[in-house]
């Protein structure tokens, strides 16, 4: 097969485009950055190097693919976040159409049932939309928990403060993922035909914060490491002092908000809570000491 892959070789790219490649697959490789270019190609695969808000360069990458793996990253650099990753969706739609491709894999993630009070997966939901408007093409929606990697993000919290957290309780069960578990079920889909519109849930484990901190806290010796159920202020405060913009500081305490309401996760345990992925969050704390 002639794929298609988005998102460069990010956490899931790179897992994605060596499955690819190594069942034998033709596979073009979009990246906004010349410098990867030599890392794409020593995988095996071509790279197409441009911007993934052009439209015009999208068909170009998408001519005769029978399938694309389609990853739209939240777009927090402008003025509005949702607005600029939904554009992005826009310019892949357009493209999708234009170009006839049949077969289509979305990332997306759990709550893009959901049109608000998501957070930046507000985005997603608008991308699924204009998916599922499209006609004659297959698109499966790939619905992933919360990446593991996003826990490097607390490595100055636990260093600094001795603590990790976020606004929602140490006993909320929350659907995870691992990035390569995401990949391994991309190219699966991607070797299917089905038809019409499918959601698949891909999640490697639910933990609570709890479980995030005694396990994660064990793997880097800090076997007390406590976890900190944060109000929105405090969460929107902490995040805007360690630099986040503030609009996506925002985003991201609604989103925890969200999960913490329970509505985020619901349509995920509607379905049974399924857990396909193969990497448990024993597994991923060996990496997470590995990179503490």
């Amino acid at each position: 097969m002639k794929i298609t892959s988005s998102g460069s070789l990010g956490n899931v790219g790179k897992h994605l485009v060596k499955k690819l490649a190594a069942a034998g697959h033709t596979v073009t490789v979009i990246s906004s950055g010349a410098d990867r270019k030599s890392a794409i190609e020593s995988l095996g695969a071509r790279a197409a190097i441009g911007s993934i808000n052009d439209a015009f360069f999208l068909k170009e990458a998408f001519s005769g693919a029978d399938a694309v793996f389609a990853m739209t990253p939240p777009n927090m650099g402008g003025a509005s976040a949702i607005e600029g990753t939904t554009n992005i969706g826009k310019a892949y739609a357009t493209a999708i159409k234009e170009v006839g491709v049949s077969r289509v894999v979305m990332l997306s993630s759990v709550g893009a049932d959901l049109p608000d009070g998501n957070g930046p997966i507000a985005g997603l939901h608008n991308i699924e939309t204009l998916y599922n408007e499209l006609q004659g093409v297959a698109v499966t929606f790939l619905r992933a928990g919360l990446f593991y990697t996003n826990f490097y993000n607390d490595v100055p919290l636990i260093k600094g403060l001795g603590i990790i957290g976020a606004n929602y309780p140490a006993t909320l069960a929350l659907p995870l993922v691992h990035p390569e578990d995401i990949a391994t079920a991309a190219a699966e889909e991607l070797e299917k035909n089905p038809i019409g519109k499918n959601v698949r849930y891909i999640v490697s484990d639910v933990r609570t914060p709890a479980d995030f901190a005694k396990v994660l806290g064990a793997a880097v010796g800090k076997t007390d490491l406590p976890w900190v159920e944060f109000t929105d202020e405090q969460s929107l405060q902490g995040m805007t002092q360690a630099g986040l913009p503030e609009e996506a500081a925002v985003l991201f305490t609604e989103m925890g908000a969200g999960f913490r309401s329970g509505k985020l996760q619901a349509d995920f345990e509607k379905n049974g809570s399924p857990v396909t992925g193969k990497i448990r969050l024993q597994d991923f704390a060996k990496e997470f000491a590995t990179n503490f």
